[in-house]
C-alpha cells in the first residue's frame, strides 16, 4: 500500500511539474519527424497482463514496421531528435501516466516487448510476479552503452536474447527475491547518477560526431 502511495504521488508531481517540459518536448518530435510524439508500445506487466507503455517517439513513424523491436546502434530509424531524447533517457518521461494507472511502479524489472518474454525460461518468468518499473537493476545493466554491442539491426533482437536478456534477467530475480527499501533507494541513486552521466556525456558526443564531419 505504502508503495501505491509513493508511486501515485511521483506520478501526480512529476506530471504537473515537469508538464512545460513534456508540452515542449513532444512539439519537437512533432516538428522533427511527422506522425504523433507518443508511442505507446505493447509491454507485459505483472502476472503477464499486456499493456500499453508510453514514451515519447525517438523513431519514424511505423518504425516497429519496420524493423525489430530491439535497436541496434546507429538504428536508421531513429530520428535526430530521438536520438537525444534515448541518450538522456527524456524519452521515458510519459511513463509517469503509466505509474499513475497502476501498470508501473517506480523501481521494478523491465517491462519487455510479449516477442522476447515468450522466450524466457520458466525460471526467467519469475519477474513478472511483481510490476515492472520505470527503472530497475536490469535497466541499469542494461544502458545506451551496451546497446552499442548491438550493431546489426536484421541480428539486434537476436543478438539481445543471446548475450545480454539473460545476464540482465538474472539481476531481476535476484532484485525480485531480495527486494527492501534500501535496495530501492539504491537502484535510485544509481538512476540519477546514470542520468547526470548522460546529459554531460551527450553534448559532448554530439561535438564529436560534427568534428568528424569537418
Amino acid at each position: 500500500m505504502m508503495r501505491r502511495t509513493i508511486d501515485i504521488l511521483v506520478a501526480v508531481c512529476g506530471l504537473v511539474l515537469l508538464s512545460p517540459v513534456l508540452v515542449a518536448i513532444a512539439i519537437l518530435v512533432w516538428v522533427d519527424s511527422p506522425g504523433s510524439p507518443l508511442y505507446g508500445g505493447w509491454r507485459v506487466g505483472q502476472h503477464g497482463r499486456r499493456f500499453r507503455m508510453w514514451k515519447f517517439r525517438t523513431m519514424v513513424s511505423g518504425a516497429d514496421r519496420l524493423g525489430p523491436a530491439i535497436t541496434a546502434a546507429r538504428d536508421a530509424r531513429v530520428t535526430r531528435v530521438g536520438d537525444t531524447l534515448r541518450a538522456t533517457k527524456l524519452d521515458e518521461l510519459p511513463q509517469l501516466y503509466n505509474l499513475l494507472r497502476g501498470e508501473l511502479t517506480l523501481v521494478g524489472p523491465r517491462a519487455e516487448v510479449p516477442e522476447l518474454v515468450a522466450r524466457y525460461t520458466a525460471e526467467q518468468r519469475e519477474v513478472l510476479s511483481v510490476k515492472p518499473g520505470i527503472t530497475g537493476p536490469g535497466q541499469i545493466h542494461y544502458t545506451t552503452d551496451q546497446a552499442e554491442l548491438l550493431r546489426d539491426e536484421v541480428s539486434a533482437e537476436d543478438d539481445y536474447v543471446a548475450h545480454l536478456l539473460g545476464p540482465k534477467l538474472r539481476i531481476d530475480l535476484d532484485y525480485v527475491r531480495r527486494q527492501t527499501v534500501g535496495s530501492d533507494l539504491a537502484v535510485l541513486a544509481k538512476t540519477f547518477a546514470l542520468l547526470g552521466r548522460a546529459f554531460v556525456a551527450h553534448p559532448r558526443k554530439i561535438r564529436a560526431s560534427r568534428a568528424d564531419l569537418l
